[in-house]
This record gives structure tokens, sequence and C-alpha cells, in this order.
């Protein structure tokens, strides 16, 4: 066997941990044996949900190391990739689901346009990958794009790729809203946020206020003429969230405190890497500010993240939605 092909192999393998995992699928299998197990049904099903892709992931990492141990290169090489791009992907909410919003910047109809480009390139890597989506927020722009837009992603690892995405994203083109074809620079934030359980984000009931009123968007008569869309603030962090994409006021109540206290899990990670300059260089926020990708379609083309350097002059395929390669480069350097 190839010995740089088996030093990666055999470093893979440690990291993975394999007794590690055992002790824990151990654990968990003893803490279902409990007679009490059942009695917080959330919590269980949680435990349960780990417990079944910890025994995944033990089985994936025993068929490794059995690969391993034959000396198959060729289906040794295919596992390693996957593996290790698996291992990018170890935080606590890299494997759940995602909020994904898009916010014009400043720029009037042209920064709206850019926003219902990145939309659409958002929904095509959505469905390139497999996952789902549904809107929960969604305001149209005045005469064309997107003002504004939150949507939660349903599939596994959505969060772990997308939160690569997070921050400003910058295009550079010739105006289609302007009769001389100006040169013209837009300006859209994007963010990610991890679905976050209620057990990892505490919310009281007294710290809330809730509006209700009639949505002027999508969704048909019972959206427009019943109050069914939510305004939530948080009184503590003066945090406000609107959902009116769904046709049910209980609906759109759901998703408000489901961005809600991915919010608040934002404000507490953020606190947290502030104070640790260690963890991955200096932290910035993604908002506006803090530029992480040009789209340079005039009066050459290029698409270049800021943060890794890697950049392609395919910029068609990547509003088409052809995002791994930025994605897996971001990942390759941060995780």
């Amino acid at each position: 066997m190839d010995e740089e092909l088996k030093k990666r192999a055999t470093e893979l393998l440690e990291r993975l941990d394999l007794d590690g995992m055992r002790k824990h699928i151990r654990e968990l299998e003893a803490e279902t044996m409990h007679e009490n197990f059942w009695k917080d049904s959330e919590s269980a099903a949680r435990k349960m949900q780990d417990l079944a892709a910890l025994q995944k992931e033990l089985a994936e990492g025993e068929e490794f190391s059995l690969l391993l141990e034959l000396g198959e290169e060729e289906k040794l090489k295919s596992e390693i990739t996957r593996l290790e791009f698996a291992l990018y992907l170890s935080g606590p909410y890299d494997k759940g689901n995602a909020i994904l919003a898009l916010h014009a910047g400043q720029g009037g109809t042209e920064a709206m346009d850019w926003t219902g480009m990145l939309y659409r390139m958002y929904t095509r890597y959505i469905e390139q990958k497999g996952w789902k989506m549904e809107e929960m927020d969604y305001t149209a722009g005045d005469e064309a794009g997107i003002k504004s837009v939150t949507i939660e992603v349903t599939g596994r690892f959505a969060f772990g790729f997308l939160k690569a995405e997070a921050g400003v994203h910058r295009l550079v083109r010739q105006s289609p809203f302007n009769a001389d074809k100006l040169r013209q620079t837009s300006f859209a934030m994007v963010e990610v946020l991890p679905i976050v359980d209620e057990v990892g984000v505490d919310i009281k009931e007294e710290d809330l206020v809730w509006e209700f009123y009639r949505s002027g968007g999508k969704g048909g008569q019972n959206v427009n003429k019943v109050s069914t869309a939510v305004r939530l603030k948080h009184i503590p962090t003066g945090i406000i969230v609107t959902s009116q994409a769904q046709r049910y006021q209980g609906q759109n109540r759901e998703f408000a405190l489901k961005v809600l206290r991915a919010k608040l899990w934002e404000v507490e990670e953020a606190k947290r890497k502030s104070q640790d300059k260690a963890f991955r260089g200096e932290y910035k926020t993604p908002g506006w500010g803090n530029q992480i990708r040009s789209y340079v379609l005039h009066p050459y083309h290029m698409v270049k993240d800021l943060r890794t350097e890697y950049e392609t002059s395919a910029t068609d395929r990547v509003l088409d939605g052809d995002l791994e390669d930025f994605i897996l480069a971001y990942l390759k350097k941060y995780s």
C-alpha cells in the first residue's frame, strides 16, 4: 500500500476515536434502560437520534478500519475523502437543520435584485444537496428582487455546509436598471443560524412581546384577510423577529420562536468567541462591513472568497448554485 495513503488513513482513524464512540454508545444505551427515560419524551427522542447517528458512524468507522487492514487502496481513497469531509463538520449543530436569511444592503433596486439573485443561487444549491426548504418570512423588493427573506433548510449537515456562507456578499456588474449600463456595486448580507432546541436556549415567556397583523405577502386569502403574521420582540436583548409566510398564525409563531432561539444562540456564541482570541483568530460577527466574497461580472468574470482566497471565473456556474468548492475551502481552513 502507498505509504502516504496509509499514513492519512491511520491519522484519520485516530481522529475518529472508535473506542470513544463505543464508550459513548454504551452510556447512551444504559440511559435508555432507565425506567424514567421516556418521561421527558422530547429529550428521549433526541438521545435516541444521537444514539442512532453514533451507531451509524461507528459502523462506518469499523468498515474503514477493515479496509485499512485489508489494504484495499481504491475503496480506502474514496472513504478517506468522505470521512475527512465529515470531520470538518463536527460542531454541535453541524449535522442539523439551518435558518438562512438574506437581506438587501444599501443601493435600492440594485441591492434588492442582487438579493434575489442570491436567493436563486441558494435555492439551486439546496436542490442539488437534496435538502428541503420552507419560507418563514419574505419581503419583496419595491421594483425587483427581494428586500429580505428567511427560510428554514432541512437536511443532514445543512448548518454545517451553509455556515460557510454567512457574511456580506458583493456584486460588481453593469446595471440592468440604468439606460447607460453603468458599472454598479451592490451588497447583500447572508445570515446562517442553526436550529437550536429548547434545551440549548431558555426563553422566558415574560420576556416576549407578541404582535399579530395581516400579512401583505404571498399565501392566499387566509393570509391576507386574517392576522396570521407575527412580530416577536425579546425584551432583554431587543431582538425583533417577524414571520408571515405561513397560512396560519400558529405556524408563524412557531417559526418566529425558532428564529429567536437561533439568534439568542448566536449572541451567546459571539460573546464566547470574542473572549477567546485563539479561536480561529480574531472573531468577526458576520454582519455589515465584514465582506466575505466578491462576484465580479464586469469588466471581467470572477468570484473570489476573501477568507480562503479560493476563486473561479465560472461565475454562471456559481450563480446556478455550484458552491461546494467554496464551502469545502472554508471548512478546510476553519474547521
